[in-house]
């Protein structure tokens, strides 16, 4: 199957105040990703790196640009629509895992179908499943203090695969996790090239960006 952009960003613009003391962010950046491709994005502190993920992630606005998601102009989603497009077409890694610490590391992947209103018994299976596919079975009812950062991480990846998403943003996975932790986290964005998922990873992780397909470095506006 021959791939398609699954993702285009036209002429973005983002800056943080007003008048002459506004930061700019984001100066008429452009780009766009295939179905399937996995991008490193690279840059020095402050060149828009994790607001660029928060923009195309429907959790931030751009001052103007277009931000064009299987054709569609997300900024063009409003209320319902947009809460669908970020709990349906997009799964989010952070640098900390943002977990629950009151619910267990299955309760954890189920949230996303929770929230959609759609706790099934096929849902559950598929949690289970997540959980198996990164070595985490024997981890089902634990809770994210009794996990190690590698596993916590691990399973903010099967929380973001929860409802099939078809692009993960990744904003630094590995950026509070030591070496070995790492190489898991890595070991398990490797394990999705067959998944046809378009994956974001900002890092300042040399072995990830060199992993990826291609990487785009991102400089100060």
């Amino acid at each position: 199957m021959l791939n398609y952009v699954m993702l285009e960003i036209i002429n973005l613009n983002k800056s943080f105040g007003k008048g002459e003391s506004a930061i700019h962010v984001l100066n008429n950046f452009s780009m766009a990703a295939e179905a399937g491709e996995r991008l490193a994005i690279v840059g020095q502190s402050g060149a828009g790196k994790s607001t660029l993920l928060q923009i195309i992630g429907g959790l931030d606005a751009a001052d103007s640009g277009i931000v064009r998601f299987k054709n569609e102009n997300i900024f063009d989603k409003k209320g319902r629509e947009l809460d669908t497009y970020r709990n349906r077409d997009v799964g989010f890694v952070f640098q900390f895992h943002y977990l629950l610490d009151d619910f267990t590391a299955f309760e954890n992947v189920m949230m996303p179908a929770m929230i959609a209103g759609e706790d099934t018994k096929a849902n559950r299976e598929y949690a289970r499943a997540l959980l198996a596919r990164f070595g985490l079975s024997d981890r089902e009812t634990h809770f994210p203090s009794q996990l190690s950062g590698g596993e916590q991480q691990r399973t903010a990846l099967a929380r973001a695969l929860m409802n099939r998403p078809s692009m993960i943003l990744a904003d630094e996975p590995t950026g509070s996790l030591d070496k070995k932790n790492s190489e898991e986290v890595l070991s398990m964005f490797d394990s999705l090239k067959n998944d046809g998922i378009t994956v974001l990873i900002v890092t300042h992780d040399e072995e990830i960006a060199k992993s990826c397909d291609r990487i785009v470095k991102m400089e100060k506006a």
